[in-house]
């Protein structure tokens, strides 16, 4: 007699940590992982110093909040940023920079985006998301899911990155499990690596593009100062 398999919110969640440690690992070309054990907590809440949430909807609904320190951050931000070839000296310093918060919420979507990916492929059930909002914060917030969920269910995992900093991933969402009726082919697994090249080239072309643009400005200013 075939065995029924029942996945459950917790096996859930190590899909979502499995997600997290795989795309920051390609992303900045250092290992991250994340704890075996995890943390039943009361509520999910932005901690300092920046905090990343995320809403999605489906076949489950809940809620992911990324809490990093500002040691982690710009850990993950410069290795991801020198992984894609950029020069130290043009990096960020300051945790609370604009271009800091960008990197962290574009890899925390495409953490989302792998995730919803294995759902998809597991589980046979479609996610949505909306897009991740960033803040830097010098306090608690507390967040919650926004829909019909009764006592939502709350965890916290812990992640180490290559140096040694310390972020969390938080989840709130309703208790639920999938059971298999019958037996069934996983669909291929995506390959952060093409994903990670996409983006490179994306932000290749940006800076080349603004580069083409300010030399054209630079030549029509000298034509209109010539009177040409």
């Amino acid at each position: 007699m075939r065995k029924t398999k029942v996945v459950t919110s917790e096996d859930i969640l190590l899909k979502l940590c499995q997600s997290a440690t795989a795309v920051l690992t390609k992303a900045t070309d250092s290992p991250v992982h994340h704890a075996a054990m995890v943390q039943k907590i009361v509520k999910t809440s932005l901690k300092p110093d920046i905090g990343c949430f995320v809403l999605f909807d489906g076949g489950f609904s809940g809620l992911v909040v990324i809490n990093f320190s500002s040691q982690a951050a710009l850990e993950i931000y410069r290795n991801y940023m020198q992984h894609m070839g950029i020069p130290e000296e043009e990096l960020a310093t300051q945790h609370t920079a604009d271009e800091v918060g960008d990197v962290l919420g574009e890899l925390t979507n495409q953490i989302i985006g792998d995730f919803t990916g294995k759902i998809k492929r597991s589980i046979q059930t479609s996610i949505t998301q909306n897009q991740p909002k960033m803040m830097a914060v010098n306090k608690n917030i507390s967040v919650s899911v926004d829909s019909n969920i009764d006592k939502p269910q709350a965890r916290r995992v812990s992640f180490t990155t290559e140096n040694n900093h310390i972020f969390y991933l938080e989840l709130a969402m309703e208790r639920t499990e999938f059971i298999q009726l019958q037996d069934f082919e996983e669909g291929e697994e995506v390959d952060p690596d093409s994903i990670l090249e996409a983006e490179t080239v994306r932000q290749l072309e940006g800076k080349s593009n603004d580069k083409n643009e300010k030399k054209d400005n630079g030549s029509n200013d000298l034509l209109d100062e010539l009177g040409i």
